[in-house]
């Protein structure tokens, strides 16, 4: 029997009304995420996410494209959120994440989405870049949950997120999916002017373990609960994949579910940056790979446990 998912604990108790009181307090003055803009977002779109105090939703549907474990025989319930608060140069959502397309929706539209998604058969509700619309997240799940949504949350961001805003969603978020990016400032600064990122990923990996644990995966090959990070790889080693490796495996968990991608290219104003403006060769993704089984982590997407020694 699948159990049900945490948030639902925390709408019995009331614990999610008070959440959802405690994150639209912090869009007056918004401390939502590591930018720290202090822009009031129920008064104006001037922050650096460009947003108000409602989400802007660019699109959702049962993706097939995702990890194995999200994705199994019915899609994830992906929901992509329009704009973002790091802004990639090189971002193959240019148009969503900078340009914003997308229609803005209220709490109870969003909650309807997502219980057209569970409708759907999918198994998992998958938020995409929801770093800086958590206090209209709070507000739909409690309406769907209110109203029969039985899903586990996803919560998929780039990393850069803050402590504070995550333990807002501590009980409510049931597997994390970070895209840790890059473990050198000046990369970091270069791509996204955030030259803060590394050490604000690192904050943010050691809340989402301490919350969800490593990735629990059930008989039917369908995740349930844990921490899965994703890691883009980039030409000539930009990223330091090693490091990051190394961090995940001595200081979050040997045993922590990674998906290593293969599938940068230059993309938005990707060509700006020296080194961005050429393709991923399989010479620097096999690298990466390496770099992560050098460093003691084994449980990699597309790779058996078993055979792999993990």
């Amino acid at each position: 029997m699948i159990p049900p998912p945490t948030y639902m604990a925390l709408l019995a108790d009331g614990r999610l009304g008070q959440r959802i009181a405690m994150a639209r307090e912090r869009l007056e003055a918004c401390t939502l995420c590591p930018r720290q803009c202090t822009v009031n977002r129920l008064a104006c779109k001037e922050g650096v996410c460009l947003t108000g105090e409602q989400a802007i939703v660019a699109g959702f549907n049962g993706h097939f494209g995702e990890e194995a474990p999200l994705v199994g025989r019915h899609g994830s319930g992906t929901i992509f959120f329009s704009f973002c608060n790091l802004k990639c140069r090189f971002c193959q959502n240019y148009e969503i994440s900078h340009d914003g397309e997308g229609i803005e929706v209220t709490d109870a539209q969003l909650a309807g989405i997502m219980l057209q998604l569970q409708e759907q058969g999918c198994h998992n509700i998958n938020l995409v870049t929801p770093s800086h619309v958590v206090p209209a997240i709070l507000a739909a799940v409690k309406i769907a949950a209110e109203n029969g949504l039985r899903l586990p949350l996803v919560y998929n961001s780039s990393g850069y997120d803050s402590v504070d805003t995550l333990k807002l969603l501590d009980g409510v978020v049931d597997i994390y999916m970070p895209d840790v990016k890059f473990a050198d400032r000046q990369i970091a600064a270069e791509t996204c002017d955030a030259p803060d990122y590394w050490e604000v990923a690192q904050a943010a990996l050691r809340e989402m373990h301490a919350q969800v644990g490593d990735l629990e995966i059930n008989a039917h090959g369908i995740a349930q609960r844990g921490l899965l990070v994703r890691h883009l790889v980039l030409p000539h080693d930009l990223a330091n994949t090693r490091t990051i490796m190394r961090f995940i495996a001595r200081h979050i968990s040997p045993r922590t579910y990674v998906n290593i991608m293969s599938q940068y290219r230059p993309c938005g104003q990707a060509r700006t940056v020296k080194g961005l403006e050429t393709p991923l060769t399989p010479e620097d993704y096999a690298s990466a790979v390496e770099d992560a089984h050098a460093e003691g982590i084994y449980r990699l997407e597309g790779v058996d446990l078993d055979d792999a020694g993990g």
